[in-house]
């Protein structure tokens, strides 16, 4: 496996008051032949996630042909579990409509943040309305921390299979230790969760294992995803299974690394895959969890 860089493809830097900063966990819906519209999360002034979206045709992934103005949808209603933030982080089609799954950010009171999963709902792809006020999946007793993330659904003889970050303690207040876990559905919104851990933690000091994106080909579940030892930064990493419950992590056949200078010289994370005419492209951000944007690379055959 080896993917060929295209280059950074967005840069935040002000461009309305919703993306002051960062373009972080990009995800890509085709909307029409070679165009792609491209849900991430910026920041604004008060370092607060919102959600919007950029457009662009696949072949000139670097020319940017709209740039939402206003995010997609608000953040929640004071005291609400995504009242300081909602990041996008994937995005099913689904019966005509269009299912986006995102964490809600809430201030911790002693652990930094709160991220728990919430799912909106369009028609158009523009303007998302919440399927509920509180999360499509919580906090359990076999579960009871604060990182329950959605990263990766696919759906296969009428079963929504999801793979999601979630912690297993809590470190200090700064640093959870999460793993990616295993649920299915038959709704997308109601979730059977056993606790099955498909990619496990492997190096001495691993504390997150993140960000999981899968395809299916050639009959093998193939996952991009990222980790990171101790405090430090993201590394993406890779991992195979037969059946898309355990993943065997094979790091080492990843295919790409951070660049010598410039935007993704320091990190490489939050990969997204998706294929489109016989091609496997992936979006990923750079340098402090997306402060420097985003960008593609493409599969090498």
């Amino acid at each position: 496996m080896k993917w060929k860089k295209r280059g950074q493809i967005f840069l935040p830097s002000g461009q309305y008051d919703w993306v002051k900063t960062h373009g972080m966990l990009p995800i890509a819906d085709n909307i029409g032949g070679d165009l792609f519209r491209i849900y991430f999360s910026g920041r604004d002034e008060h370092n607060i996630s919102q959600t919007g979206y950029i457009e662009i045709d696949i072949n000139d992934p670097h020319k940017i042909l709209h740039l939402s103005e206003k995010p997609v949808m608000d953040i929640g209603k004071l005291g609400t579990f995504d009242d300081n933030g909602v990041s996008p982080t994937w995005l099913m089609n689904h019966d005509g409509k269009k299912y986006l799954y995102y964490f809600g950010w809430n201030k911790g009171a002693r652990v930094r943040a709160a991220e728990v999963s919430g799912l909106a709902i369009s028609e158009d792809g523009k303007t998302f309305r919440r399927n509920s006020n509180v999360p499509v999946i919580d906090r359990t007793d076999k579960e009871p921390y604060l990182i329950l993330v959605i990263s990766c659904i696919i759906i296969e003889n009428g079963i929504w299979r999801m793979w999601y970050d979630s912690a297993d303690y809590w470190q200090t207040e700064e640093l959870p230790k999460y793993n990616i876990k295993y649920a299915e559905s038959t709704d997308g919104i109601n979730w059977k969760r056993d606790g099955l851990v498909s990619v496990d933690y492997k190096y001495p000091g691993e504390s997150r294992v993140s960000r999981a994106s899968i395809i299916k080909h050639e009959g093998i579940y193939k996952m991009m995803y990222c980790y990171a030892i101790e405090a430090g930064g993201y590394n993406m990493g890779y991992a195979e299974s037969p059946d898309g419950y355990k993943f065997t992590r094979m790091d080492e056949k990843v295919g790409i690394e951070k660049s010598e200078s410039g935007w993704d010289s320091q990190m490489i994370c939050y990969p997204h895959v998706f294929e489109h005419k016989g091609e496997i492209h992936m979006l990923y951000c750079g340098n402090g969890y997306g402060r420097e944007g985003f960008g593609l690379a493409t599969l090498e055959k």
